[in-house]
């Protein structure tokens, strides 16, 4: 695979558009290396993007759905030939471990496949006769839809918006984040290359780029996956229009471990180590926080350490025997430190876990051994805030009452879990305030791209994947054809 650094381009109306200024992306692992560049647009170029869907849309909203599943098949079996190389880059640009970038692109696929093989039951038109007549019930595609997409999770963060969107008769101006622009850059272009121009369109840059994407009056609906945060902000620009939106945010997952839970469970153990430290913890569905019963605490925290320090394998990415590589960037490496640093400070104690690899990438790139950390209280920032890191505080509980008080006075409410006897976790979960809770396991390991996912409270807003994931992207049309067409009782 060539470490040349690559350019990517914005694609506007079917065209790649060179920027006049460009930024570097720069390996984690090795800082000093720059994998490739990305274009700095300007507001203008975003209203082209967004003009050039707008116009497109007026004859793509009439497109054939079997057309625009051919198309999008097509443009799955160009990235199915191009994983390696892709799975390559990304690895580069993001840190990830190459057995993690592949599994992204795997899950990706999965969904876009999934909805090609879904959209025409979806969406087709429903007819109701009953005794008033007839009723004929589309779901018509929204127009202009704007993808805003995070770093962690980029290639299945954008093909999550963009299958449903284009297969549903919307056009799409997608901005990738600048932490990871490149691999998602030549995903995009190979999907934009099956479809008319202007279907889907692809813009970098900073903040007046985004003010423009959610506030054009041409745009009709944001698929936003962030940080609450930048949401409210993209509500507040949103609101002038009455935007549609999808907002997947911020979550602070928790994972209850029950008391009839088995802790010399091996497997189960290994999905728990890896529902925390998975893509060194960057994932906005990974447990974030632990709960364990009192009366298996200790036990639990044994087992666990034994259980990371098998998986837990930390270095370059490239590695094939490494599990866990770099922070994505500086910042975030910062943020989680000074969260352990805090916690520390208070009298936690914090624990390093698993085995470092590659001694010699840890003073240069943005790594952090995985941290577990003990003796927190509830209300510290290392449990109530959501880290994004490789670390996890596992704190005790005495009765299910407190810990599912615990769990849902959090602002947020994206995924959950819960561990134990499978009915006992079952009738527990039906408490918890999330818009998943798997049970006996977590994170990536339980998604199924058949069933809506998304959160409640602060943690977003609607569902991707699933049947609703598609239908987030159309508008429900009824057609009344009465029998009786005289009016009805009026008032003289």
């Amino acid at each position: 695979m060539t470490t040349d650094p690559i350019t990517v381009n914005a694609i506007i109306n079917g065209e790649k558009v060179q920027a006049e200024k460009s930024f570097p992306r720069e390996n984690p692992t090795h800082p000093d290396e720059v994998v490739g560049y990305a274009p700095i647009n300007t507001k203008e170029e975003a209203v082209r993007a967004i003009d050039a869907a707008y116009t497109a849309f007026s004859e793509w909203k009439w497109s054939e759905v079997d057309d625009r599943i051919e198309r999008m098949q097509r443009a799955i079996q160009k990235i199915k030939d191009a994983i390696p190389e892709l799975s390559h880059l990304l690895s580069r640009e993001h840190g990830k471990a190459l057995y993690d970038s592949e599994g992204e692109f795997a899950v990706s696929l999965m969904w876009v496949e999934y909805a090609c093989s879904i959209v025409k039951d979806v969406i087709k038109p429903q007819v109701k006769e009953h005794d008033n007549g007839r009723t004929i019930i589309t779901l018509d595609p929204i127009g202009v839809v704007s993808a805003i997409t995070p770093w962690n999770y980029p290639i299945s963060l954008s093909t999550i918006k963009i299958a449903p969107a284009l297969l549903t008769g919307n056009t799409m101006v997608l901005k990738p984040s600048p932490f990871a622009p490149l691999a998602v850059s030549k995903v995009v272009e190979m999907i934009a290359d099956e479809f008319p121009p202007g279907v889907l369109n692809l813009v970098h840059g900073e903040a007046d780029v985004g003010v423009e994407l959610t506030s054009n009056p041409k745009v009709a609906k944001i698929a936003f996956t962030g940080g609450t945060k930048t949401a409210k902000s993209i509500m507040k620009a949103a609101s002038d229009t009455i935007k549609k939106m999808t907002l997947e945010l911020g979550g602070n997952d928790a994972a209850i471990v029950l008391d009839d839970f088995d802790v010399n469970d091996e497997r189960a153990m290994r999905r728990m180590v890896i529902s925390n430290f998975l893509t060194a913890g960057q994932i906005c569905m990974i447990a974030k926080r632990v709960y364990v019963h009192r009366s298996i605490y200790d036990a639990f925290v044994e087992k666990y350490i034994e259980a990371a320090n098998k998986w837990i394998r930390v270095g370059d990415p490239f590695n094939p025997d490494v599990t866990v590589g770099p922070v994505n960037n500086k910042n975030q490496v910062k943020y989680v430190q000074s969260l352990v640093d805090d916690a520390k400070s208070k009298g936690a104690k914090v624990i390093k876990l698993g085995k470092i690899l590659n001694p010699e990438l840890m003073d240069n790139g943005y790594f952090l051994q995985p941290t577990l950390v003990l003796g927190a209280d509830y209300q510290d920032p290392i449990v109530v805030e959501e880290q994004f890191g490789p670390t996890v505080p596992i704190l005790p509980f005495d009765d299910e009452e407190q810990v599912i008080e615990l769990h849902n006075e959090s602002i947020y409410g994206l995924t959950s879990s819960v561990w134990g006897e499978e009915e006992h976790a079952i009738k527990v979960a039906r408490r918890i305030e999330a818009g998943t809770t798997m049970i006996n396991t977590a994170a990536v390991q339980g998604l199924d791209v058949r069933f809506p996912f998304g959160g409640v409270k602060q943690s977003g807003v609607g569902r991707e994947y699933g049947e609703e994931g598609l239908k987030s992207y159309v508008e429900t049309h009824v057609i009344n054809v009465p029998k009786n067409l005289e009016l009805p009782y009026i008032p003289e």
